[in-house]
């Protein structure tokens, strides 16, 4: 199987800040990728570099095919700005086509389409800001879908969700990945994890990365998370506002 993803060594900083060190992995093309780990622990800033937005300080990366579409989580939307919903899943297509150059139906059915697989087709002419954060979250997902890249990147896009669009999200990352695809998603819930192929356990360094079965393990978790951990039986709960899902 052909790699979409390859690191070697990658490190970024930020000034004087390690934010990311020595993370190597390959990442073989149409799988799943989850990346776990506490909060500040570089999850954010792997998604960056690898969308090439933050330029790694060492080491080497190398995606396959056109710089993926990175979605981040929804955040809330300045009233005074008119966007519809079907406008910005459209500027996921200035990727493609620039910004000077006219929409043709081809990119007008692919906008369509990212909009009816997260199901809120019917919501296309309502402005932004109007939308739950549920919503908004699925009109970021589609805009990542509608640059229809092989690698698609998604910054914890399920945490915080209502149960509709939760459940909308992960069937669309399914049929991502059941369609040949590369999905790269920050999390902080073991579960969710557990359903990629792989799993990437950081702690600003790698702790571990591999199948969720060899990943998610009580020592692999001790080492990245600390001393949160309490056993309850046969269960670990991490004791973390954050994370807050028992493994």
């Amino acid at each position: 199987m052909p790699s979409a993803i390859e690191t070697r060594d990658l490190t970024v900083t930020y000034g004087r800040i390690t934010a990311l060190e020595g993370v190597t992995m390959d990442v073989p093309a149409g799988s799943s990728v989850a990346v776990i780990g506490p909060n500040g622990c570089g999850k954010s800033t792997l998604l960056k570099a690898l969308a090439g937005i933050v330029e790694p300080a060492s080491g080497s990366l190398a995606v396959t095919g056109r710089r993926p579409a990175i979605v981040l989580q929804s955040t809330d939307v300045d009233r005074a700005v008119p966007i519809s919903v079907r406008d910005t899943v459209a500027m996921a297509r200035y990727a493609t086509l620039g910004l000077l150059r006219r929409f043709r139906s081809a990119d007008w059915s692919t906008v369509d389409a990212a909009l009816r697989r997260l199901a809120i087709d019917d919501l296309g002419h309502r402005q932004l800001h109007q939308l739950s954060g549920g919503q908004r979250q699925r009109v970021l997902v589609a805009q990542g879908l509608a640059q229809d890249t092989p690698v698609l990147l998604l910054d914890e896009p399920l945490t915080g969700l209502d149960v509709t669009s939760r459940s909308i999200i992960v069937d669309v990352l399914a049929g991502e990945r059941e369609a040949g695809r590369t999905t790269v998603m920050s999390t902080h819930n073991f579960e969710d994890a557990r359903r990629c192929d792989l799993v990437l356990l950081l702690a600003t360094r790698p702790i571990a990365c591999g199948p969720p079965d060899e990943v998610l393990t009580e020592p692999n978790l001790r080492a990245a998370f600390g001393g949160r951990f309490v056993r309850v039986g046969d269960t670990l709960l991490l004791d973390d506002p954050h994370h807050d899902h028992p493994h």
